[in-house]
């Protein structure tokens, strides 16, 4: 929600977007181990799950997005992050972020196999073969452990995380309105 989000904004003010895809687990891991109980007693706990739901679907609409919830989740989504990286060093990075996202929240696709990668790559105007094996290359690993490790040197503690000149941190999809109110000072 964030990312479409950004999106819209960058249409009314003009800014530029350096995006730095991550691994959202590997953030949690280093920093943030207490979402993983705090998610399961959510879970577990009708009152909370149902308040969730009703705000996700609230934001959904809010974004104009539709959201289904996926009997898996969460996701192993390091392969797919991976592919962030390819279709943003091919210029694709949009539509394969979208992609991605509609396959796995809208159609409930299992975004770690490689074979649902490889039609949201060719929807993103990307060779999956190019894809594929550009997610198992060292260098496409490293830079997204890399863009990992600078989220959590910055400060970050999740997704998504938006930085304005340099080091001014806001985190979550709801802070969007402060990023704006940010931006008309800028």
């Amino acid at each position: 929600m964030g990312f479409e989000r950004l999106l819209k904004l960058k249409q009314r003010y003009e800014f530029d977007i350096i995006w730095k895809p991550i691994l959202v687990g590997g953030v949690f891991n280093e920093v943030n181990q207490d979402l993983y109980e705090a998610r399961e007693s959510m879970f577990k706990n009708e009152r909370r799950l149902t308040a969730f739901m009703k705000d996700l679907q609230d934001w959904a609409r809010y974004c104009e997005l539709s959201i289904n919830w996926p009997d898996f989740h969460p996701v192993n989504s390091v392969k797919a992050m991976r592919g962030c990286i390819v279709a943003l060093e091919h210029g694709r990075l949009i539509d394969f972020a979208r992609g991605c996202f509609q396959a796995y929240w809208n159609q409930l696709e299992d975004i770690s196999k490689d074979d649902v990668l490889a039609i949201i790559a060719v929807t993103a105007n990307i060779d999956e073969t190019l894809l594929l094996n550009s997610i198992q290359q060292k260098e496409i690993k490293n830079q997204l452990r890399a863009n990992t490790d600078e989220l959590i040197a910055r400060g970050g503690y999740g997704s998504p995380t938006f930085f304005i000149n340099g080091d001014d941190m806001y985190f979550g999809n709801d802070r969007i309105p402060l990023i704006e109110h940010a931006l008309s000072y800028a």
